[in-house]
């Protein structure tokens, strides 16, 4: 069974309403802009490249989530299709595409199609904006076939300018976005996330994450098809390697690690996983799960079930897996109370009734408990006597309502911004730049830029945002730039990071006494930074090779 954790997500929209005026005041937000990206046409005449429709959307839903907006899922898009009773290779038309958009409310779609030019591919796109039928300029990128997903990110570029004309994020940082992806490992994990045949998916997925090691969204895609299969060993692995990148991914992956390892009897780490994800965000399906694991283990899961029956008091198995560790550890009388709402809210179930049935004879006071009379085998005493030994486990919640789990997280990421929204502008800026240098660590320029340009639109004298700009100019190769956001961190307050990026540009353009400099800088303000000393032994390599 299915179901949102209810009593989270009221809570999460109380808090979001407390502090809506504050929210308010940070300025207008990209997400609440829905979108549906629709696999584009092939132009090129060429099935080999069929593949290339599915990729449009994932590259571009990909970027318009980076840029801050809430693009639609492939698994929504397929639910719309398959709600409309069309295929799922269906070319919408216009007409249809509408329809799509009105059955998962998107405020916007793309659409787009792309054709070959030699060893080019050239791409398009057009905006539609759905509540008021109107269709936005095209935009095109073109560039070597071989560079497919940067020519998709310059697209994605244009089409948040489109929809965000105060968007601050530089094309560069679009173009440098998942630009250590093999494109060869992008195209097998296509492959292998539309092919009909569940083999032929594995094949694809197995070849893709062999190419492409780090590829998150193709051990995400692999370790749902193991799942899927009962293979739970080989699908805690393949979760186990989704990166913390995508935040949504990495918690998804947690919940089913964790069902995973239950399935395989590793209790242990399954308690981890399912704790991991209930830090962050706490359902009550994950808060159960995790009660679970430590049932197994012979440990006491009551405080989870009871934050699990708090988070959704709707939910049946919650009451019931409460009621079972209460008996187990004595407390009988809660036990009735739990296993009763349980039975209330799905009076139909049959264990349930079956284990009520046995705890109220065995319990009840002036009566003899069944162990203590011996019927005959066969016997309906003898039938009563086996329901009065249930000793039930406490049931495990293997899926989770995937529409409040996204919303759940929106809420917590709304939270978060109001909560930055009232503070003052320097504490401000200080705690986006936190957030955005951790983007930073694991390579999501694009996500770290935008927080830094958020932090210096509050607080222009933020040197920590300068250095983080100047670090993604230099990693998009805008040397001139970075170099300007280095040297205007530094003027505000000396940095390790801001003296980096300078040595780094100088031992690069050769002016090594320069580098060595700012090496140095560096480690009188961190005497311990391993990448300050990294720098001044590279410039002394490269002083010692030019002389």
């Amino acid at each position: 069974m299915v179901r949102a954790g209810a009593g989270l997500t009221l809570s999460l929209c109380i808090a979001v309403g407390s502090v809506a005026q504050t929210a308010a005041e940070a300025g207008p937000s990209s997400s609440g802009r829905i979108l549906l990206v629709l696999p584009f046409d092939n132009r090129t005449g060429q099935p080999s490249l069929e593949w290339i429709r599915e990729a449009s959307s994932e590259i571009l839903s990909s970027r318009l989530a980076s840029a801050g907006f809430a693009p639609m899922s492939r698994t929504d898009r397929m639910y719309a299709l398959d709600h409309l009773g069309l295929p799922q290779g269906f070319h919408p038309s216009r007409a249809s595409s509408l329809k799509l958009a009105e059955t998962l409310d998107a405020d916007s779609i793309v659409v787009g199609s792309y054709l070959t030019d030699g060893t080019a591919i050239v791409v398009q796109a057009q905006l539609v904006d759905v509540p008021h039928l109107r269709m936005g300029e095209m935009v095109i990128a073109r560039g070597e076939i071989h560079n497919l997903i940067p020519v998709f990110n310059s697209l994605a570029w244009k089409l948040t300018r489109q929809l965000d004309p105060g968007f601050k994020v530089s094309e560069e940082t679009f173009v440098a976005a998942g630009s250590g992806q093999r494109l060869d490992a992008f195209e097998q994990y296509i492959r292998g996330i539309t092919e009909p045949d569940q083999q032929e998916r594995l094949r694809h997925l197995n070849q893709s994450v062999l190419l492409s090691p780090t590829f998150s969204p193709a051990w995400m895609a692999l370790g749902r098809e193991e799942y899927a299969g009962q293979h739970y060993e080989q699908a805690a692995e393949a979760f186990a390697r989704v990166g913390g990148g995508e935040a949504d991914d990495a918690l998804e992956a947690g919940f089913y690690r964790g069902l995973s390892l239950l399935f395989s009897g590793d209790y242990a780490h399954a308690e981890e996983a399912f704790a991991g994800v209930s830090r962050v965000l706490p359902l009550a399906e994950v808060l159960s799960n995790q009660g679970v694991a430590l049932a197994r283990r012979g440990q006491n899961g009551i405080p989870l079930f009871r934050q699990a029956v708090a988070a959704d008091p709707n939910g049946a198995d919650y009451h019931f897996n409460l009621a079972v560790s209460l008996k187990r550890q004595g407390d009988t009388a809660e036990a009735l109370t739990e296993l009763a709402q349980s039975l209330r809210l799905h009076s139909n179930d049959n264990e349930a009734q079956a284990v009520l049935k046995a705890w109220t004879k065995t319990d009840a006071p002036g009566t003899a408990k069944a162990s203590t009379v011996k019927p005959a085998a066969g016997s309906e005493a003898a039938e009563e006597e086996a329901e009065a030994k249930v000793d039930p486990l406490e049931r495990i919640e293997r899926s989770f309502d995937e529409v409040a789990f996204h919303q759940a997280s929106l809420m917590i990421e709304q939270v978060e911004a109001s909560r930055l929204a009232a503070l003052g502008p320097q504490e401000r800026a200080h705690q986006l730049s936190i957030q955005a240098k951790e983007y930073l660590s694991h390579g999501l320029l694009l996500e770290a830029e935008r927080l830094y340009q958020t932090a210096v639109a509050a607080d222009g004298k933020s040197a920590a945002a300068h250095a983080g700009l100047a670090e993604i100019r230099e990693r998009t190769g805008d040397a001139q730039t970075a170099r300007k956001e280095a040297v205007r961190s530094l003027e505000l307050m000396p940095s390790v990071d801001a003296y980096l990026v300078l040595g780094r540009l100088n031992l690069a353009s050769n002016h090594l006494e320069e580098a060595r400099l700012n090496a140095e800088a560096a480690l009188e303000i961190d005497p311990k930074s391993d990448a300050a000393m990294e720098l001044r032994r590279q410039v002394g390599v490269k002083g010692g090779l030019k002389r």
